[in-house]
């Protein structure tokens, strides 16, 4: 997914001088509040300093993957749910029982990864994620099933470059053997995505 979570950088400075404690951060953007910001407002209040150290976090790749990879799924749930509803064929409406079933699951997995990690992830829908979902639901017939479709290759192949990172520069063994694991699963979705497409553009609207 393009553009999941805005670029931040967080400033945190710890000095420790005759026992006083200087905290200094840096200003975030002023936005409205939602599933991805909320998290971030909790990670930063549950990080630990260092007293004696000066600690410049800027995106933490984990806790960014974390949270990228948690509005993944909650995304692709939503949208699944909506593609079994408003699918007016067959590949469409198994498209989003797969999706809804295996995101379900990976999302479970992530909860209780991410917990352990002591990072916030997004539990409902963005901000971008909702507009996505508007996107289609405004749609009908064919012309859902295609823009559904065409959504969820373009998703996969971004969610499958996300993971591939994750793979190599998370500095988390757990992360990298969960994001791993979960390649698979999501090269496989990205064919049946990819097939469903076709079905739907031979289809007239």
């Amino acid at each position: 997914m393009k553009n999941l979570i805005k670029n931040k950088t967080i400033l945190l400075f710890a000095f420790c001088l005759t026992g006083i404690v200087f905290l200094t951060t840096s200003c975030k953007d002023t936005k409205t509040e939602d599933a991805e910001t909320l998290s971030e407002q909790e990670n930063i209040t549950n990080m630990e300093i260092d007293d004696e150290t000066i600690l410049v976090v800027e995106n933490n790749d984990d806790a960014k993957f974390l949270m990228e990879a948690a509005e993944m799924q909650v995304e692709e749930i939503s949208l699944g749910k909506l593609a079994q509803e408003k699918g007016n064929s067959q590949h469409v409406k198994a498209l989003g029982k797969m999706m809804v079933e295996d995101h379900s699951k990976s999302l479970t997995e992530l909860t209780a990864l991410s917990q352990a990690k002591s990072v916030a992830i997004p539990t409902t829908n963005t901000e971008d994620s909702q507009e996505n979902y508007n996107k289609l639901a405004d749609k009908s017939g064919n012309d859902f099933g295609k823009a559904y479709s065409k959504m969820m290759v373009e998703h996969h192949k971004d969610a499958i470059s996300l993971f591939e990172k994750a793979t190599t520069d998370s500095e988390d063994q757990e992360i990298r053997t969960w994001a791993a694991n979960k390649l698979p699963s999501l090269k496989k979705h990205l064919e049946h995505a990819e097939k469903c497409k076709e079905e739907c553009d031979k289809m007239k609207s």
